[in-house]
């Protein structure tokens, strides 16, 4: 799966919330810091996780940056320690819903009351959207890959990509609750438009990529529409 268009400068969703700058941001499994470097850049304290070395040596090199190993499901980090948690892309991983309960009952952990919590999943339906975008969709080991993973959720895209596992959207608010994280907000990252062939060049021109974001607010959080999305942003906050 291709990462999500409007994460490229900040999603429709992440600019929005609280905590303002200059607050104390983890990026859990921030890979080499694709999201950390612009909330850098906004003027938040970041500290990078994650469990690749070559992510964290990379990530590190940035400046303004702190990285180190971890795994989202044990972070090495006090109680109450950060504002706000990101987890854009460990649920992805996370094929046991057991593990992603516990990443998100970690982030619930290391955020102070009142503090947010935002995690990214892939939506179920992607991959056969993403197949037939792409012109794969009638090879045959891609178009059983993609009708396992609207049986399973796990995704193993053959030749391309990474084992993933793909929520229903209606499951994310659930593994939220359990986790000590009630209330739960979905938002559409990226609703139907990256399905649209020239998306990516609206994404470079400053005023299409904000017209295209300007439009993906007014249908982000639709209940009809959050399963076209390629991907699902979902805020909650600890309980105070």
């Amino acid at each position: 799966m291709r990462r999500p268009a409007a994460t490229r400068s900040g999603s429709p969703s992440s600019r929005r919330p609280d905590p303002t700058p200059p607050a104390r941001v983890l990026d859990v499994g921030g890979g080499t810091g694709v999201h950390a470097e612009w909330l850098v850049a906004d003027g938040y304290e970041v500290e990078l996780l994650d469990p690749v070395p070559l992510h964290v040596e990379r990530a590190g090199a940035l400046r303004g940056l702190t990285a180190r190993l971890g795994d989202a499901r044990d972070l090495p980090l006090p109680d109450a320690s950060a504002d706000a948690v990101l987890l854009l892309g460990p649920l992805y991983h996370l094929a046991d819903r057991v593990d992603r309960v516990a990443a998100l009952a970690e982030a619930r952990r290391v955020v102070r009351p009142g503090g947010l919590v935002a995690a990214a999943t892939i939506n179920r339906y992607a991959a056969v959207h993403d197949m037939v975008h792409l012109g794969v969709y009638e090879q045959e080991q891609h178009r059983l890959a993609a009708r396992q993973a609207l049986e399973n959720g796990r995704l193993l895209g053959p030749g391309q990509g990474f084992p993933a596992y793909l929520h229903e959207p209606e499951e994310v608010p659930g593994e939220f609750a359990d986790a000590g994280l009630p209330g739960a907000e979905r938002y559409g990252l990226e609703g139907a438009f990256w399905l649209y062939g020239d998306v990516n060049d609206w994404l470079d021109d400053p005023e299409r990529r904000r017209l295209m974001l300007d439009a993906q607010r007014t249908l982000e959080r639709v209940p009809s529409l959050l399963g076209v999305s390629g991907h699902l942003l979902t805020l909650a906050r600890r309980p105070a």
